[in-house]
């Protein structure tokens, strides 16, 4: 009688040591998904932003304004007689 008490206790001590070991794999299972959720969140806010500033740009793009800003920029364009002044002491 006494080896059956002990093996249900034995048994007991597995299934909560199994038990406890499983919850703690668990929370951190848990922990890890929370800090993914929370970088997605936050790429996904980054995302709008970016998103909301590409339309703001392609409503603007064929303002007169955007053009000659363009042509300025990208083409070095500028108005006959107007001069440019380069500043390259730095």
């Amino acid at each position: 009688m006494k080896n059956g008490k002990l093996y249900k206790r034995l048994l007991t001590l597995i299934v909560l040591i199994y038990a406890i070991f499983t919850i703690i794999n668990q929370q951190k299972v848990m922990n890890q998904y929370s800090a993914n959720s929370k970088e997605l969140a936050s790429k996904i806010d980054e995302q709008q932003i970016y998103n909301k500033e590409l339309i703001a740009e392609k409503e603007n793009v064929n303002s007169k304004e955007f053009i000659e800003q363009m042509a300025r920029e990208k083409l070095e364009m500028y108005y006959p007689n107007e001069k440019i002044y380069i500043d390259r002491g730095m």
